[in-house]
């Protein structure tokens, strides 16, 4: 497929500037995709929209990948209701770094320019940039952003003039990657859009030029109907020590039936002729779950690499008794023993259910036994024992305590 085709096919098209699309699939373009430094990590929202990215690189376009150190000292004001804390340097600089190489990871060593902001704004006094930018950037056009008639009218909590100039700052990022590296296009979340005109306006003002940008939209659960991305704990973290691993792999291993072919599009890299064999095997038997066991492993594999992937499917599959204990490697039972209740080896059954609470008492964890309700590794039990090597007890289908 052209690049055009497979954005439209993956669902990746929102808004654009270009009368035809079909303008992507000429000539290598070098385009831009800012991020906002505002955490260390991203979401997997934000992933979403690096995949996009990611499509323009493997069609052969030349990405500059933004990271905003100036643009993070101010903090993007779009859809939040109130002014955002500022952050020091270093929580910046911290959160640069962190977020570059999550980017290094999901292009997977493809070609990218890194660049910062901070580079070029750090030395622009506040004179030159009215006359340079202020100058050619009508009020009206600010004013009426809807973010700012959001904060000002009836209910709102107002505006700072640092956030209100926002978009003066992003659009100049496109005018100053325009004169420096010949980018004419930027690249976008949806929430993105207004800034992103900005500096096309800008260019156009400013140095004649012409310049686009493409949009992706927001990632929506079909079952929900609202914004795609939170699990029960909140957020999903491409840091694994926001989001462990194993729980970002069961995050995607629960997504809905609605939905997970669409997201498989959006979040990993199989073609189109493989996802459509993967649609139609998963809907002879969704209750083998086909779809989502694909889609946790390709996204975990391509975050956090094959390795820490195969780790955490080899304890899911053990948990849920499609594999035995024994196959677990010293590194899963240390996956294992992050995840649910751990205990030492040599404590007795009934012990350990009382401690680690699956049982309220030691009558409690007798009957429990005695009802055929506790296995250890795979087998039920009829009477307490010792665990004299790592083990994993299992009260039901969902409640387990590892020994290690």
């Amino acid at each position: 497929m052209t690049l055009s085709e497979e954005l439209k096919w993956r669902g990746f098209v929102n808004q654009t500037t270009y009368d035809d699309l079909s303008a992507i699939d000429g000539d290598a373009v070098s385009f831009y995709f800012g991020v906002d430094p505002s955490a260390d990590s991203m979401q997997i929202g934000n992933l979403a929209a690096a995949m996009m990215v990611r499509h323009f690189i493997d069609h052969g376009h030349k990405a500059y990948l933004l990271v905003g150190g100036a643009t993070g000292m101010i903090g993007d004001p779009d859809g939040k209701k109130d002014e955002r804390n500022l952050k020091t340097l270093d929580e910046i600089t911290k959160n640069k770094n962190a977020i570059a190489a999550q980017y290094q990871r999901v292009f997977n060593g493809k070609d990218f320019t890194l660049v910062d902001n901070y580079d070029w704004f750090k030395d622009i006094n506040y004179l030159d940039f009215l006359r340079t930018v202020g100058k050619h950037v009508p009020l009206s056009q600010m004013l009426g952003r809807d973010f700012v008639q959001a904060r000002l009218g009836e209910g709102g909590s107002g505006i700072s003039y640092a956030e209100f100039s926002y978009s003066l700052i992003q659009g100049y990022d496109f005018v100053h990657l325009y004169k420096e590296y010949g980018v004419t296009l930027q690249l976008c979340g949806a929430d993105q859009w207004g800034n992103s005109i900005a500096g096309v306006d800008m260019i156009r003002r400013i140095e004649g030029g012409e310049a686009h940008v493409y949009s992706t939209p927001l990632v929506i659960n079909k079952t929900t109907g609202v914004k795609f991305g939170k699990s029960e704990g909140g957020a999903v973290w491409l840091d694994p020590k926001k989001t462990s691993v194993y729980q970002f792999y069961q995050f995607w291993l629960n997504v809905d039936d609605a939905g997970v072919i669409d997201y498989a599009k959006l979040y990993t890299l199989l073609d189109k002729e493989a996802l459509e064999e993967l649609e139609r095997a998963h809907a002879i038997d969704l209750g083998q779950r086909l779809a989502q066991r694909t889609l946790a492993r390709e996204v975990t594999t391509l975050v956090h690499g094959e390795a820490r992937a195969n780790e955490v499917i080899r304890v899911t599959e053990v948990l849920f008794g499609k594999a035995d204990f024994s196959s677990l490697t010293s590194d899963d039972l240390t996956v294992l023993a992050q995840e649910i209740p751990s205990v030492e080896v040599g404590v007795w059954v009934i012990d350990a259910l009382v401690d680690k609470k699956v049982a309220s008492s030691k009558g409690e964890a007798r009957r429990l036994i005695g009802n055929g309700a506790i296995s250890v590794n795979g087998l039920k039990i009829a009477e307490d024992q010792q665990i004299n090597a790592p083990s994993l007890i299992k009260k039901g289908k969902n409640s387990f305590i590892v020994a290690k």
